[in-house]
């Protein structure tokens, strides 16, 4: 048997690795994991934690507002873009520390500085010293791409957001998928005017159409602006620091902030797993089998590095199931059918399961339920506001294909009826249940 300094070594402490790294632990392996940054990863240190607090602070817009038609006597409110930002970046901090004592309450040894592939089971640290593993996996996530333009350089990512000086006046936000969406909701109840511009002419590819088209029409009529077909010719700095941003459909658009949100690309570049023999697809995302595993026999993947599906919970579900294949005796691989989604847009929209068109393509000709509605609270706030629940269910077994929402907390009530989709419940399931009034979760069950 050969012997190596660890039995794991992971490169990239974000929920993947984290999760792997621990479990494998747990399980008597000896682990190591290099992190270059901050242990937490995209999702807690510059992603989906610090971003939904982001999500919080911008609804009070509309709530103090909102409170003045339930009889609250709210003056007029200033809001201070530092405080929050400073308050999210020190919960940051926290969520940091607490992961950093997860790694080392479960003996796992925690190297600070960036480490590459030198071999199938070695690595070199930055230092210059170089480890061996008899497994070594890789979960470094995925990074911010950038269009390809002159001055593109001038605008900022999702990376760099959180640490904006003062509030622009002005955002112009490049993309049309979640990202973008949530950020142009954020920035619009700051007070900041939004451009949100898309070289195709639709938001939110893969969801759901109406749902998708329900959030266009809310974003619009609350004041945000989308400028479709349009692709990126240049970027231009002015004297007093503000941008001109060139595009290939009508006039340049001026703007305090350029915002990067055009997707995401798996962080491979420079990692060395070419000298590994390490197979890499078209984006640069490391190609693994069913169980993680690469080209190369002891080189495993996990999280959006492998370019699956780039959310944090699958990570987490895949860095378990790594460890309790390879180190728990547990043999398992993770379910990618029926995954839910949300968007923490303005109002949030979520789905699982089949969109209509996708089902329309597999099954025909599907029934459709519908519920639009104006929740309770709206009304009375006189706020014009629609939600819109879908419901689509095959035409003969009466199962359901999918759900998907749009309106205030979609994603919470989304989470328990997601459990049934994947149960495989019928229409008639739902019906059988008993309403729960008033709440806006109750259309669920008496759609028709």
């Amino acid at each position: 048997m050969a012997s190596y300094d660890y039995d794991l070594f992971v490169i990239g402490a974000g929920s993947g690795g984290v999760r792997a790294s621990r479990v494998s632990a747990a399980h008597g392996a000896k682990v190591a994991i290099a992190e270059e940054f901050r242990v937490g990863g995209t999702c807690v240190i510059r992603g989906c934690v610090p971003k939904k607090l982001l999500v919080y602070g911008a609804h009070f817009a509309e709530d103090l507002q909102d409170a003045r038609r339930f009889g609250w006597d709210v003056p007029d409110c200033r809001f201070d873009w530092s405080t929050l930002r400073d308050n999210v970046l020190a919960e940051v901090d926290r969520l940091n520390s607490l992961y950093e004592n997860t790694l080392n309450n479960n003996a796992v040894e925690i190297i600070r500085e960036r480490a590459t592939i030198a071999g199938p089971h070695e690595v070199k640290l930055a230092s210059g010293r170089t480890v061996t593993a008899g497994k070594i996996l890789i979960a470094t996530g995925a990074w911010p791409t950038v269009p390809d333009c002159l001055g593109a350089e001038l605008g900022i990512t999702s990376n760099e957001v959180f640490h904006l000086e003062s509030l622009p006046k002005r955002i112009v936000i490049a993309g049309a998928g979640y990202i973008a969406n949530e950020f142009a909701g954020i920035f619009h109840q700051f007070g900041s005017h939004v451009t949100l511009i898309n070289r195709s002419d639709k938001i939110l590819r893969g969801y759901d159409e109406q749902i998708r088209d329900r959030l266009l029409q809310i974003s619009m009529t609350k004041g945000i602006e989308f400028r479709f077909n349009a692709a990126f010719e240049k970027v231009e700095k002015a004297a007093d620091g503000s941008l001109l941003i060139h595009v290939s459909n009508g006039d340049p658009i001026p703007a305090d902030v350029l915002l990067y949100a055009i997707g995401r690309t798996p962080h491979t570049v420079g990692l060395g797993l070419e000298t590994a023999g390490v197979e890499l697809g078209e984006r640069g995302a490391v190609k693994v089998d069913a169980d993680g595993r690469s080209s190369c026999d002891s080189i495993f993947a996990v999280g959006d590095v492998t370019d699956r599906v780039q959310l944090t919970p699958v990570a987490i579900r895949e860095g378990q199931a790594f460890a309790d294949t390879q180190f728990g005796n547990k043999p398992g691989r993770v379910d990618y059918g029926c995954i839910p989604s949300a968007v923490f847009s303005h109002p949030p929209l979520a789905g699982v399961g089949l969109t209509e068109s996708q089902a329309r393509d597999k099954f025909g000709n599907v029934k459709i339920y519908t519920s639009d509605f104006r929740p309770m609270k709206n009304v009375l706030a006189n706020r014009n506001e629609r939600a819109l629940y879908k419901m689509v269910v095959h035409p003969e077994n009466d199962k359901v294909l999918g759900l998907h929402m749009i309106g205030p907390d979609a994603p919470e009530i989304l989470q328990a009826a997601a459990i049934a989709v994947k149960a495989g419940l019928t229409k008639q399931a739902f019906d059988d249940t008993v309403a729960l009034h008033p709440s806006m979760s109750e259309e669920l069950v008496l759609m028709k």
